[in-house]
């Protein structure tokens, strides 16, 4: 159960039951409340951080039936990133998260010489207008020239949580792609690990000794030349569904990076300038009451304008 104290400043609470008579604070925050052993740490620092019955005890202690947890997460800011007057197209939000449908040509958060114009500067802007002070947190990213929903947690807990269902694979993560021309298979799999490329190290490549990737596809649409694929990441490795597309035979059009011999880009140029890839829906459950959670993220312009070029050719 969650109660929020103020817009910035969210509280967990967690009353013993009698199975749970004698059982450590630690246990508690551990077990019933996931609380990772580094926010424990932090908590322990911040003033009421860690209570039972409103009280401060040691993580060793043992409680009762009965006996109330709380935990209290603080107001954070990001310091270091510059709020910036931006227009974002905000498609949920509550107390724990906001998702945003991204347009491509934005970088999701500042990088060594470039401070300014990314998805950050924007979101803290917008938290900045409202009153409201949080650290963005982004739980997973997308490249610069991909579109579509970017999941952002406004604390530390709703962040750890949602780190974990990544890495149980229990979030579902649905691209839309264009790739040239047409798949032998209607749907499939494809598990070739990736590492980066030895010779070239900001491109990636499947490579027997690189790390396990599953991406999952189904073709919507086929046209003359090209095809319309749903795509499922069962892995979030770096340009993990360029690089399976391309190493299936089938670069998604308009990506220079990794496009193949016989695929001509031109022939969409002035149409699709980036690579046709969309994040077009995310489904989790929530960090903090567990419902289930569905945001989608309507397909940018020029995808569309993409698809009625294929649609016509």
């Amino acid at each position: 159960m969650i109660d929020q104290h103020h817009q910035q400043e969210a509280k967990l609470r967690y009353e013993l039951g009698p199975e749970d008579e004698g059982t450590a604070l630690r246990t508690i925050l551990r077990s019933k409340l996931q609380v990772s052993r580094r926010l424990m740490t932090k908590l322990k620092t911040v003033d009421q951080g860690i209570t039972v019955n409103g009280s401060r005890l040691y993580m060793d202690a043992k409680l009762h039936a009965g006996d109330v947890v709380e935990v209290r997460l603080p107001a954070e800011t990001s310091e270091t990133i510059e709020p910036q007057p931006m227009e974002l197209d905000i498609l949920y939000e509550d107390d724990d998260l906001l998702a945003v449908n991204k347009p491509a040509g934005l970088i999701v958060h500042p990088t060594l010489g470039h401070y300014k114009d990314t998805l950050a500067n924007g979101v803290m802007h917008y938290w900045q207008e409202r009153g409201e002070s949080y650290r963005f947190r982004p739980v997973h990213r997308l490249d610069e020239l991909t579109s579509g929903v970017v999941l952002i947690a406004k604390n530390a807990y709703a962040h750890q949580q949602l780190s974990l269902q990544l890495q149980e694979h229990s979030v579902v993560k649905e691209y839309l792609a264009y790739v040239h021309g047409n798949l032998a298979a209607p749907s499939g799999v494809i598990t070739g690990p990736i590492d980066r490329d030895p010779e070239q190290p900001h491109i990636r490549i499947v490579t027997e000794n690189g790390y396990p990737a599953l991406t999952t596809y189904e073709v919507v649409q086929t046209y003359r030349e090209a095809s319309k694929v749903k795509v499922l990441l069962g892995t979030g490795r770096t340009h993990q569904i360029r690089v399976h597309m391309r190493w299936l035979g089938h670069p998604l059009i308009g990506d220079p990076l990794y496009t193949l011999p016989d695929c001509d880009n031109e022939r969409y140029a002035g149409i699709m300038d980036r690579q046709a890839l969309h994040a077009v829906k995310i489904e989790f459950s929530h960090p903090l009451t567990g419902e289930p959670v569905c945001i989608e993220a309507p397909p940018a312009e020029d995808l569309m304008r993409l698809q009625a070029f294929l649609e016509q050719s």
